[in-house]
């Protein structure tokens, strides 16, 4: 990496927390002019508690939204020849805005959908793989934390296997995706999870 570019990663990274902090919810629902999903359902601003609440379409437009917005920045730090240890850091950044945005009194969403964004530029088949394990199991068992859970649990696993270069910044997503799910593990082991 060249001492430009590195220079420069500290500037996409905040750029990168800025697109992160963009909760695409708000804008769909606000848009829709249907109620905030911060207070109501499960009180995340995310594609599952959308859906519950307002049906399938504002739920695809708001999976567009946050996995779409953290892309450009992440192209830029390609195209700027950051390795993958550095594009990880801009993809955390962004995870981390959706997760904590500043324009929102730091109340964000769960990471999943801005995580499959993420990874859909850095390591597509990985991120396809996961699409595909959610949706599996989001169909099978009903409730959307199980299936993102489990996602987040097979994403380093495959990322060692198809694109290990990634596998330590994957691991890094993981592992914020699961921190964001505390309490839907307690209220899974308690029974008390909403299903879809």
């Amino acid at each position: 990496m060249s001492p430009t570019s590195l220079a420069l990663l500290p500037a996409l990274m905040g750029l990168g927390y800025l697109c992160g902090s963009w909760l695409g919810s708000l804008t769909v629902c606000r848009l829709a002019g249907v109620g905030d999903p911060r207070y109501a359902g499960s009180r995340n601003p995310g594609f599952s508690n959308v859906l519950r609440l307002h049906g399938m379409p504002l739920a695809l437009a708001t999976l567009a939204l946050d996995a779409g917005k953290g892309m450009p920045v992440l192209w830029l730090s390609m195209l700027l020849g950051l390795p993958p240890w550095a594009q990880g850091l801009v993809g955390l950044a962004v995870l981390l805005g959706h997760s904590y945005p500043l324009w929102h009194r730091f109340r964000g969403g769960k990471a999943v959908a801005s995580a499959f964004g993420v990874l859909l530029v850095l390591v597509p088949p990985v991120a396809l793989l996961c699409a595909l394990c959610w949706a599996l199991l989001a169909w099978r068992v009903r409730t959307a934390a199980v299936a993102s859970l489990s996602s987040a649990l097979l994403a380093p696993l495959l990322s060692l296997w198809l694109a290990p270069d990634y596998a330590l910044v994957v691991t890094g997503f993981a592992l914020l995706v699961l921190a964001r799910h505390f309490w839907n593990l307690r209220r899974l082991r308690s029974g008390d999870e909403p299903g879809l």
